[in-house]
């Protein structure tokens, strides 16, 4: 029987906490957090240690599995994407009961920070204080941070897994592709992102900050074998044309007009055929839940219409799947008590339900 190793162990165990717990909070939605650990755990007390123990089945588990981020700090219009890992998992776990995903737990965020690179020497021991109750600790601190450093580790320990990343605004994403692209670098693979959004994500910089929600595209380009193996899917809100971004950047886009003008069969032609003959042994799929349409997603910080509709984001996956194993995936961007649309708990809950279906889709091909 396979075993995880000690320092890995020790280093979840510090680094991340029981799934939905996340979100740094002392009373506020207290119940929700319950309510999950109860249907996970069959308890809402004394989930620390059970959570803990749950990390000796990693070796044995599925090939699929979750890690919750719930960071918001790189995000800038409307906050509330730090709920996204808590909602979400509910979703799939009432509407999805057959998923066999393996769920790691959440990553520890202090809400204010981004990187370990942004912050001083006093700020660093101040919070390795804070989270393992050691000013030297070697862990990091920040939710970026602490996402790429675990996720090095998980690679090299199980190459044959994948892990489903829910956030979270969409910086996240960049640890998460970031040491997904390196570790199949090491193991001779070719990966493709592919990566659904109404924008382009390929800021240098915002405000002076590289690493955010509208920059991360850009930090993973040199990651890639080639810069358009990023493929982006739903773009419809940008100030520069299409042939800038690809031209500067050498990415690959399909824009939502026209994905609308020339139907979903034809565009997933098109993108098959940007594939093909480039040696792609396997994929990661990257959502921001504002590709789609915002009259079915609009709880999340900038909802856009004019967007994908759900059954188009699922027909571009099926398809992808049908020629391209799946082995790397997120979700970001579902804020549950964002409400810029005045849809309330109805727009809430069918965003929800949106993100959950094609979280589940991706779950289940990672899994395979």
């Amino acid at each position: 029987m396979a075993t995880i190793t000690s320092a890995f162990y020790n280093k979840l165990s510090n680094c991340l906490c029981p799934p939905g717990n996340g979100v740094f909070t002392v009373n506020t939605a207290k119940e929700r957090k319950e309510q999950l650990h109860q249907t996970i755990f069959g308890q809402a007390v004394g989930v620390e240690d059970l959570w803990k123990a749950s990390l000796n089945q990693l070796p044995e588990a599925s090939k699929a599995v979750i890690l919750g981020v719930a960071s918001d700090c790189g995000g800038g219009i409307l906050r509330g994407a730090n709920w996204g890992p808590l909602f979400l998992r509910s979703t799939l776990l009432a509407t999805y009961p057959e998923l066999t995903a393996f769920d790691l737990g959440d990553v520890r965020v202090i809400p204010h920070l981004l990187s370990d690179k942004y912050l001083n020497e006093a700020t660093l021991a101040n919070c390795k204080k804070a989270l393992y109750q050691d000013e030297h600790s070697n862990y990091a601190i920040s939710p970026l941070s602490i996402t790429e450093d675990v996720l090095h580790d998980f690679y090299a320990e199980f190459p044959e897994k994948g892990i489903f990343g829910i956030g979270g605004d969409h910086s996240v994403s960049y640890p998460l592709t970031k040491a997904y692209l390196q570790a199949k670098k090491q193991q001779g693979k070719r990966a493709a992102i592919i990566h659904f959004d109404a924008h382009t994500d390929l800021l240098v910089e915002r405000l002076g900050i590289d690493l955010c929600f509208g920059s991360w595209c850009t930090h993973i380009l040199d990651d890639l074998h080639e810069k358009h193996h990023l493929i982006q899917i739903g773009i419809r809100s940008s100030g520069k044309p299409q042939s800038h971004w690809e031209d500067t950047f050498g990415v690959r886009q399909h824009w939502a007009k026209d994905i609308k003008v020339q139907g979903i069969n034809q565009t997933i032609d098109n993108i098959l055929s940007q594939l093909e003959d480039e040696n792609i042994d396997e994929l990661y799929v990257s959502f921001d839940i504002d590709a789609i349409d915002d009259s079915f997603a609009c709880a999340t910080g900038t909802p856009e219409p004019d967007g994908l509709m759900p059954e188009d984001a699922m027909d571009i996956l099926r398809a992808l799947a049908v020629k391209y194993p799946i082995t790397g995936a997120d979700m970001m961007e579902i804020a549950p008590f964002t409400d810029s649309a005045g849809q309330g708990i109805v727009g809430r809950d069918k965003t929800l339900k949106v993100g959950a279906e094609i979280s589940a889709f991706l779950l289940e091909e990672m899994a395979k």
